[in-house]
């Protein structure tokens, strides 16, 4: 089964890095993300990458520019997730054979992002859109696009998105703050698993 769950590794380092995705991918989560504001982020991905690329999507977030674009792809990175719509970032990440996650909160934001070839959006802060304000947006985005909360988004929630239309979650301070070990990031990477599959059961034998 693969959990659409995106961990967010804000504030991460080279020499914990390993282990602490290692914990996450035993766990079910099998796309990690490692912000560019985190100390030497591109380290961290080359390390991920030449690690776990076969066994998981490493990428990396807060992506504000073209150039930083380029510099993940030499790291070895597979994904770009941005907080706002850049086209020139997205262009690029396409360009470069990447999945592309921009950041939106609007309408406008969404199709601008579509248009210009994401993959799908990073719904950011997702706790101001709330699940209403992913059901009007769900009601004229492309059924097959893919759209992830972040921001605000915890094991409590999880039904509630999903029965939204979430595709999934983008989890980062809930399950990784810096100074975390790796065992304690495991132990709440297993909550929100758990949770998130419980989630998803209730909401298959809701429809």
């Amino acid at each position: 089964m693969v959990r659409e769950i995106i961990a967010i590794l804000r504030g991460v380092t080279p020499h914990e890095v390993a282990g602490i995705a290692e914990e996450l991918i035993l766990s079910g989560i099998t796309k990690i993300e490692v912000p560019l504001n985190s100390p030497n982020a591109y380290e961290s991905i080359e390390i991920l990458a030449n690690r776990f690329l076969s066994e998981a999507v490493i990428g990396a977030g807060t992506v504000l520019a073209k150039s930083e674009v380029s510099l993940v792809w030499n790291s070895g990175g597979k994904m770009i997730v941005s907080p706002n719509v850049n086209v020139d970032v997205i262009k690029e990440t396409k360009k470069l054979n990447m999945r592309s996650y921009p950041g939106v909160f609007t309408a406008t934001e969404c199709f601008e992002a579509v248009q210009n070839g994401s993959d799908g959006l990073k719904l950011f802060p997702a706790f101001l859109m709330g699940v209403e304000g992913l059901k009007a947006l769900r009601a004229v985005l492309p059924p097959s696009l893919s759209t992830y909360a972040v921001g605000g988004v915890d094991p409590n929630n999880f039904v509630d998105w999903l029965a939204s239309g979430v595709t999934g979650f983008g989890i980062g301070s809930y399950l990784y703050k810096v100074g975390d070990n790796a065992s304690a990031v495991r132990e709440k990477a297993d909550e929100i698993v758990s949770a998130y599959d419980d989630a998803y059961d209730a909401y298959d034998a809701s429809t």
